[in-house]
């Protein structure tokens, strides 16, 4: 089952929509990303290498990449 994140880009922070496998998606979660930072992009990827997907986000203000840690 493939899940939908998405950047708020107004609201500062990023959405998981995780797929519930019959079609449909649970209400949207979000995780902040810092105030003013107007997240632009994201990415998923193994980045701590745990064998969980993480979320790396592009923000257009102060031109800064975060990474969301998957615990």
């Amino acid at each position: 089952n493939v899940d939908i994140i998405v950047a708020n880009y107004g609201a500062n922070n990023v959405g998981v929509l995780i797929n519930t496998g019959n079609g449909t998606f649970i209400a949207q979660v979000t995780y902040t990303t810092g105030g003013s930072s107007n997240p632009a992009s994201v990415a998923a990827a193994d980045v701590n290498e745990d064998g969980k997907i993480d979320i790396i986000v592009a923000n257009y203000w102060g031109n800064t990449v975060g990474v969301l840690l998957n615990t």
